[in-house]
This record gives structure tokens, sequence and C-alpha cells, in this order.
């Protein structure tokens, strides 16, 4: 069932450089509307990674380095880590260095898997669900898409947003395709392992899982 999300993954996100208008890429920015926050951030990781195309062919970990700089500062990944241990443990038992070491490795974790991800370019079209600035006490939102594959189904996708405690920044912290929530498998996958190893152990075999070369998934036999 990942391999499956993996693919649906890399099929919207490779399509939103072909329906947003070009932003600067000079510096991190923050967002009150996220619905302009994913157009930013779609628009400037897609532009890179069809810029720089001839260096990714040449050496794919080119991938890993546009992940961290362009799509990183726009996840929750300390949010999405902590959702990711549920109910393993009690947070407020957790020692902070090891929920940071964590958090840390979790997210290099990811980093890899989606730069193997974004291997697969290709040139298809996303709609995205017209939406209107969240009223003040929304936390959370979901930004509903849909994404056309010539001579394939439609592929329906859903972003899950969190605004933060003390601004108004949103950030992307999960990702639904056709039910399947990246979290919720991730947390499916761990939770036993953090239960039975700690989250020391389990922070090791993700760090290790994270220096894999960057390679395109399996595809489903």
């Amino acid at each position: 069932m990942m391999k499956k999300l993996f693919g649906f993954i890399a099929a919207l996100a490779l399509s939103f450089a072909q329906v947003v208008q070009a932003a600067d890429s000079t510096a991190t920015q923050t967002f009150d509307d996220p619905y302009k926050m994913m157009e930013f951030l779609a628009d400037k990781t897609f532009q890179r990674i069809a810029r720089e195309q001839a260096e990714i062919k040449k050496n794919p970990e080119v991938l890993r380095t546009i992940v961290n700089e362009e799509l990183v500062p726009y996840i929750d990944s300390g949010y999405a880590s902590r959702y990711v241990i549920g109910n393993a443990l009690k947070l407020n038992t957790v020692d902070k260095t090891e929920l940071a070491n964590f958090e840390v490795a979790f997210r290099d974790y990811m980093v890899g898997t989606y730069a193997g991800v974004f291997t697969q370019y290709r040139d298809q079209k996303v709609i995205i669900e017209p939406g209107q600035k969240p009223e003040a006490n929304k936390k959370i939102i979901t930004i509903k898409t849909r994404v056309i594959d010539p001579g394939k189904p439609d592929i329906n996708i859903e972003f899950k947003l969190k605004k933060g405690k003390n601004n108004n920044n949103w950030l992307v912290y999960d990702m639904v395709a056709e039910g399947i929530s990246l979290l919720d498998s991730k947390r499916s996958e761990l939770g036993n392992l953090i239960k039975q190893q700690g989250l020391n152990s389990v922070a090791g075999l993700l760090k290790e899982k994270a220096k894999a070369p960057i390679k395109a998934p399996e595809k489903n036999k």
C-alpha cells in the first residue's frame, strides 16, 4: 500500500509546477493563507527539479538537497514525528533530547523517501480545490486536489496543514492519497518498534535507512 501511496504523491507533487506562478526563491517565507503557501511551495520546489534535471540524472542525490532546501522549511516535522509516536509512548514522559533526536531522524528518513519519489518526474496535471482564507479559529485544514493522468483514473489527494501555535503560519504535516494517510501508515509501521525497542533505538534505525542511496520506489508487480 505504501508503494502505491508514494506513486500517488509523486503524481500530485510533480503536477503542482504546472499550475502556479513564479515565486521568490531567495528566502523562506511565512504564510497566513495555506492555499498561497501550497502554491508557493510547489512552484519553488518543482521548477528547481525541472531546472536541475541534467544534474539529477547524473546524481540522484541532488534531489536530497532540493527536498531539504525547498520542502523541509514548509513541513511541520516536529508535529509529524510526534504524531507517528502516537500512543506508543506518553510524550510528557519522554526525555526532550530523545524526542528531538527522533524528530531529526524521522525528518531525514522522510527526506530520503520524498527524494526517491521525485525521481519519477512526469507531466501529470492537477486541479486544486478553490479555497478561501480560513477563519481565525481554524487550526487544521485540508486542501483537496485531483490528479489527472491521461489514460488512467483520476487520483484524489488531500494535504493536511496545521497553523502554528504562536503565529498564523501554515505548514504541511500529512498527505492522504485515496484514503491512505502517510503518517498513519508510518505510525502503524513504527509504533510497535517504539514500544519494544524504545525511541532512541528506532531513531538509530531511521538514521541508517536515511543513508540509503536515492532511488525510485519499487513498483508493484
